[in-house]
């Protein structure tokens, strides 16, 4: 039987107590009737420390439970926030993951690149070093003999449109300076044999 219930029963006894007290105007009847109302106001306030004690545990539950839900809440979206950030950093990764391919494919180019130009040169330095075989030993012949006629020493270092070297002379050396861009060929080369001795 619940508390109401018996809340009830007990009043239902208290008026029916009341009703003989009023017809029979006994004493012994009132004095149980005040110790059940004693009985129940015990029970009432029994059930209403019950029911207090019980609405503050329930409402300590309510705000233990919003509290777990706030942090859940928070957490969920912490891991939200985490979450963007690391996609973030996954796009920023594949952007530069993708430069980083783009730069390599150019640098392979550029490398097939190289290495063909390095066969070019191989084949032309073959070519030379073949040339230079038969053509070096006649050139520096002639450019001795050339020295031994002219006593002409040429600075190969000059602009290209530059003759410049010394004559060794008899007597004394002769600075030869010559910009070949103002000068004709044939003046060039008239100065240049006017400078050779003739005695022999």
């Amino acid at each position: 039987m619940s508390s109401l219930d018996e809340g009830l029963q007990a009043l239902e006894e208290v008026h029916g107590a009341l009703v003989s007290i009023i017809s029979n105007d006994s004493a012994e009847t009132l004095r149980k009737v005040a110790d059940k109302q004693r009985l129940i106001w015990e029970h009432f306030d029994q059930t209403e420390k019950t029911a207090s004690q019980l609405v503050s545990e329930l409402l300590q539950a309510e705000a233990s439970v919003a509290q777990k839900l706030i942090d859940a809440e928070e957490e969920k979206n912490r891991g939200l926030r985490e979450l963007e950030r690391l996609e973030e950093e996954l796009l920023e990764a594949a952007s530069r993951n993708h430069k980083l391919t783009q730069e390599v494919d150019f640098l392979q180019k550029e490398l097939e690149a190289l290495k063909e130009t390095e066969k070019e040169m191989q084949r032309l330095q073959e070519e030379i070093d073949e040339d230079t075989t038969v053509v070096i030993p006649s050139a520096v012949y002639k450019a001795q003999l050339y020295h031994k006629v002219t006593k002409i020493k040429w600075d190969y270092g000059a602009e290209p449109h530059i003759l410049r070297g010394v004559h060794y002379g008899a007597d004394i050396a002769t600075p030869i300076n010559i910009d070949t861009s103002q000068q004709s060929e044939t003046f060039i080369s008239n100065y240049l044999w006017s400078l050779v001795s003739t005695e022999w």
